[in-house]
């Protein structure tokens, strides 16, 4: 069939492309031509989301018949398309965790939970007016994926890849007191195949896309870092009230790591129609551990416009390590 990706060479995108070929599909990618080449044998288009004329002009006649969004984050991209696309047999559209009112600090105990339903012009607000848009201009043809934290080759986004740097560079790490706090964690390659055999097979809704809740913990994450890279690190495990104290911001400065009064109920998210939907989970050592290959032939990523990568400065994890 012919299979239109909203987005199509990064990071999930990317690996959607590589699925949907897979399984036989006639391809296009609409991206703004900015983050890399659409594979060999995929019809590349271009232009900006935002653009209300941008879409229909790039397809051309190309009527796709099936479509998988990994890039909307603003409302008229999601205005657009659902413009444009109203008619295709089905739509599969990533969204967040984030478009829930209550998360973080959830717990989620389904996909009933209440969304955003306000005007503000924020991540989480804005995936879940894009659900609505799209989901009134294509009704039981729509399904909404609520991913949560995506992991594996060719994440930009370089959270696990700074752990998995820092830790292969050994030596004594500044890591969070409260290792034992649960994280869960979705492979995009498994999230990337699922939304393609979901769109095929008319699956509609809305699916929290994500790990098993209590999958791994923080702590058991980093042990495979290091497992994986054969590093001599050992921890250095600083208090929270000291972590704060010093400036360290959570999931910035030491990526995945929240604090104790949101960490314990942010991953206690029911995946249970994802799971019934065949949404797959492969083990965490092996998303670590393609993860860690893909980083040895792979430049590290440069900072989205107005944004700095996260990892904690080397002069700040020093002062913590001259005082631990």
């Amino acid at each position: 069939m012919r299979l239109l990706v909203l987005g199509g060479t990064r990071f999930l995108g990317r690996h959607v492309v590589s699925a949907a070929l897979e399984r036989g599909h006639e391809v296009a990618t609409f991206t703004r031509g900015v983050s890399g080449e659409s594979p060999a044998g995929v019809r590349a288009l271009h232009g900006d989301r935002d653009d209300p004329a941008a879409l229909l002009a790039a397809l051309d006649g190309w009527a796709p018949e099936l479509v998988v969004d990994t890039s909307g984050q603003t409302r008229a991209a999601a205005e657009n398309a659902a413009a444009v696309l109203a008619d295709v047999a089905g739509y599969a559209f990533v969204s967040s965790l984030n478009a829930y009112r209550n998360w973080p600090p959830g717990p989620i105990a389904g996909e009933d939970e209440p969304t955003w339903d306000t005007p503000d012009d924020d991540y989480g607000p804005n995936k879940a007016h894009s659900e609505r848009v799209l989901g009134a201009a294509l009704g039981e043809r729509f399904l909404t994926a609520r991913a949560g934290l995506i992991v594996g080759p060719y994440d930009p986004l370089y959270r696990l890849g700074w752990w998995l740097d820092r830790i292969a560079a050994g030596g004594r790490v500044v890591v969070p007191s409260g290792l034992d706090q649960p994280i869960s964690l979705v492979d995009a390659r498994d999230l990337a195949g699922w939304l393609v055999e979901a769109v095929e097979r008319g699956f509609s809704g809305a699916v929290n896309a994500n790990g098993t809740a209590g999958m791994t913990t923080l702590g058991g994450l980093l042990e495979t870092c290091r497992e994986v890279t054969g590093s001599d690190a050992t921890w250095v495990p600083v208090p929270e009230a000291d972590l704060v104290a010093a400036g360290v911001q959570p999931w910035a400065h030491l990526p995945l790591w929240l604090p104790a009064d949101v960490a314990g109920t942010a991953w206690d998210v029911d995946t249970t129609r994802g799971r019934e939907l065949g949404l797959p989970s492969r083990p965490v050592r092996e998303s670590v551990a393609d993860t860690w290959a893909w980083m040895q032939g792979s430049e590290r990523p440069a900072p989205p416009a107005g944004r700095e990568l996260p990892g904690l400065p080397s002069g700040l994890e020093e002062r913590l390590l001259a005082t631990h």
